[in-house]
């Protein structure tokens, strides 16, 4: 159970890591395996999973059903839409399988088949979206709902479409952008 001060852990969660966040809230049916590192202010929906060696940001909101599988490093301020889905094993098979030898092998070590994925600040991920192992997505993109995610996303690009491709530029508010930020620069909007 989270140690930290002012973490919520709803009576009807199971949240076995020690490393949450002040201020974070782990709402019912939701799961947090042992060796999970969360940030502070973090949300964690109903029925989300997130397995141990996974690590969220601070302020990292993960809708209902949402799956962060070991390998899975998310940075600061990303929003996990409900029903997303991570994944970290390029060809995976069952650990358990009888009669293929290079099947158990390839699963005695975890450099044999975890792939690391990487999602940067500020980044959306939309309801039901996949996002394929060993994938980087830069600061501030936003993959649209249902996509599924095969290759790396640019910072401040928004992807759609099964596989995911590029359609347009976002700007740190999220809103669309005619090109890609120059000089650092990621949003016009107004700050406030």
């Amino acid at each position: 159970m989270a140690e930290a001060a002012n973490v919520f852990v709803h009576p009807n969660a199971l949240c076995e890591s020690t490393e949450i966040g002040a201020g974070t809230r782990v709402w019912a049916f939701a799961h947090v395996m042992k060796g999970a590192r969360i940030g502070s202010g973090c949300n964690i929906g109903d029925h989300a999973f997130i397995e141990g060696g996974a690590v969220l940001g601070d302020r990292v909101t993960v809708k209902n059903q949402v799956m962060v599988w070991e390998g899975v490093t998310v940075g600061d301020d990303v929003f996990l839409g409900p029903g997303m889905a991570f994944t970290n094993d390029r060809h995976p098979r069952s650990p358990r399988m009888e009669g293929v030898a290079a099947v158990a092998a390839r699963y005695a070590d975890k450099a044999g088949w975890l792939a690391s994925t990487v999602v940067e600040k500020g980044v959306s991920i939309g309801a039901r979206a996949v996002i394929c192992p060993g994938i980087s997505i830069g600061a501030y993109a936003m993959v649209a709902a249902g996509a599924v995610v095969t290759r790396d996303v640019p910072a401040h690009a928004m992807v759609a479409g099964n596989p995911a491709e590029q359609k347009s530029w976002v700007c740190s508010c999220g809103r669309p952008m005619e090109s890609k930020p120059a000089n650092g620069v990621s949003c016009t909007c107004a700050k406030g």
